[in-house]
């Protein structure tokens, strides 16, 4: 009997629940978990981030080509309908799902993590690696991170929206090489996709269309201003207005100016640290 651990990923997705599954299998080390990526590439250098397992898969209709009835799995993604999750929960002896939505609910024969929900079967987290949180010396002022994910090349269409803002730029890892080399001559300064955590620790304020790095952001003591992106979920709205996140939509110039003119006046709640809460949740619902 094994344990498996899917992830969405890819070039239309971008890497925000391959971040999230970084954060919790780091608490799970000590256990044998694969980790099943539905992108080839991210699946072959995630050994970078502590996963000593990994397997890219394509699809989500392929888990079952790897694994047996009666294996376990921790589920991320947002491609399943009813059905198949139905049918994930009587092929596998132990099913645990990661939801964002807060209108979800949990099933019978299911565990559920959520930022959202409580009760029985239930671990209300958000889900940030250790590495984190702590003191950090904020030298850089000012970070864009548009995301893993550009495929339409949104970023370039809309410069305007952050040029005079002269940020930091975070690269991403699904961009495309002559993407990537032209960003670069654009932005006097960035990050390689390697250099993420460094950016999350000294970036002082981060705008992002990722929700994971919003929530690393916050947990560094950076002062965090949501993007969002008229491609990605709004799951984490909710989320973010209860930590008092500031959210810009619309590539909207002056409430961006506005909100980075009085950052400095703006309470943000503080995240929890949840990797052993969440470690522990895992262990015992899934008996390792």
């Amino acid at each position: 009997m094994k344990t498996y651990y899917y992830v969405h990923t890819g070039h239309r997705i971008g890497l925000d629940r391959f971040r999230r599954a970084v954060a919790i299998l780091n608490n799970l080390q000590d256990e044998d978990i694969t980790l099943l990526t539905s992108d080839y590439r991210i699946a072959q250098v995630a050994r970078d981030f502590g996963i000593e397992k990994s397997v890219g898969i394509d699809l989500v209709r392929n888990i079952p080509q790897i694994s047996h009835n009666g294996d376990k799995l921790i589920f991320d993604s947002a491609e399943a309908n009813p059905l198949m999750l139905e049918d994930m929960r009587d092929y596998f002896s132990a099913f645990i799902r990661i939801s964002d939505d807060s209108s979800d609910k949990k099933a019978d024969k299911e565990f559920l993590i959520s930022p959202y929900l409580q009760g029985e079967g239930i671990c209300n987290a958000v889900a940030v690696h250790d590495d984190f949180f702590g003191e950090f010396e904020k030298s850089v002022e000012l970070t864009y991170f548009f995301g893993d994910d550009d495929y339409e090349k949104d970023l370039e269409k809309h410069f305007d929206f952050i040029e005079a803002l002269n940020p930091n730029l975070q690269l991403g890892f699904y961009y495309f090489l002559d993407y990537e080399d032209m960003l670069k001559k654009k932005f006097k300064n960035y990050f390689e996709f390697e250099e993420y955590e460094e950016m999350i620790q000294s970036t002082k304020i981060l705008l992002s269309a990722s929700p994971q790095a919003i929530l690393d952001s916050l947990a560094a003591g950076g002062k965090p201003i949501y993007f969002q992106r008229e491609d990605y979920t709004r799951e984490f709205v909710p989320l973010f207005d209860k930590l008092n996140i500031p959210i810009v939509n619309n590539y909207d110039k002056n409430h961006i100016s506005v909100i980075i003119e009085t950052i400095n006046d703006r309470k943000y709640e503080k995240i929890e640290r949840n990797g052993n809460k969440i470690a522990y949740f895992i262990k015992e619902n899934l008996n390792l």
